[in-house]
């Protein structure tokens, strides 16, 4: 996702359009009924093709290169992870007015990840960090380092300093401001000391999916890439908490630098919404602040 621009409106993407665009470019597939599904993402639009399939469309042209980045690596992760991930069955090509290459990929079954859905947080958690693990482990050799393509998750921290210091300014008195340059400065400070490693780069709620209260798959890698694993911690403060969070934390073999960063991205991402920053996404602003304290707070307990 990006957040630093606006999402444009140019491009309607609706199913009259999939189904055109599958009608002339995959005639085999035409007869299948094509859905929206019910929880759309920011950076491409998601309809289901059947029961077995769905297509996948960038929104926006900065979305765009992520379409044949996940084509070509995708089928080579899967082999190598413990739990599914989409498939791409087939690349779209331009037309119908659509400017952008776009994907047919298998469905995976499941609902998106919330606490009323997961049987025990903490396995969940510790599922979580199993499959992390294993993308880490996944030789990175070629794989597509932090970019445009990706918005710069494996990056470095430095690339969101100037927005960073943007929103805590434009939010004043709203947050405690000096621990939360505490939290981004001394994070800012370390750096990533292993080789590169594979990140998905959007490890949220909405990219795990759950069956019978269990992590049952892992979507989208629009944002995936190789460099610093720090952008994937994320999740140990936006859906655990307490001893999920500690199995979390417990099952992956990280030093606590790469923490500190992984809750400096967190920061980042949780202060541009708090503040509205362009290009934000409003469905995450609720609980934005919540998240700043909670955050805060979690940095006195690890020093503690």
């Amino acid at each position: 996702m990006t957040e630093a621009d606006a999402r444009p409106q140019a491009v309607t993407i609706d199913a009259p359009l999939v189904r055109r665009l599958i009608a002339g470019q995959f005639p085999h597939w035409a007869h299948l009924p094509v859905t929206p599904v019910a929880a759309d993402g920011w950076d491409n639009r998601t309809f289901r093709l059947g029961e077995r399939m769905s297509v996948r469309l960038p929104s926006a042209a900065r979305y765009a290169a992520q379409v044949e980045k996940e084509h070509a690596w995708l089928p080579r992760l899967a082999p190598e992870l413990p739990l599914p991930i989409p498939l791409p069955l087939a690349l779209g090509e331009p037309a119908q007015g659509y400017p952008w290459r776009w994907s047919a990929r298998g469905w995976l079954y499941g609902e998106m990840a919330s606490g009323a859905r997961i049987d025990d947080p903490a396995s969940f958690a510790t599922a979580l960090a199993r499959f992390l693990g294993a993308l880490q482990r996944i030789d990175a050799t070629g794989g597509p380092p932090a970019g445009a393509h990706n918005f710069h998750r494996g990056g470095p921290l430095s690339t969101y300093d100037a927005q960073t210091r943007q929103a805590i300014a434009t939010l004043g008195a709203r947050i405690d401001a000096a621990a939360v340059i505490r939290i981004w400065e001394e994070a800012l400070a370390t750096r990533w000391q292993g080789r590169p490693v594979w990140v998905h780069g959007d490890v949220s709620a909405g990219n795990l999916l759950v069956e019978d209260g269990a992590l049952s798959a892992v979507i989208d890698f629009g944002c995936c890439g190789v460099g610093d694993p720090a952008c994937d911690l994320a999740i140990a403060w936006t859906l655990f908490q307490g001893e999920s969070r500690a199995a979390f934390r417990a099952s992956l073999a990280l030093d606590d630098a790469t923490w500190a960063r992984g809750r400096a991205w967190t920061l980042w991402k949780a202060l541009i919404v708090h503040a509205g920053l362009p290009g934000a996404n409003p469905a995450d602003a609720a609980g934005a602040g919540d998240l700043i304290d909670d955050l805060i707070v979690d940095q006195g307990e690890s020093r503690g």
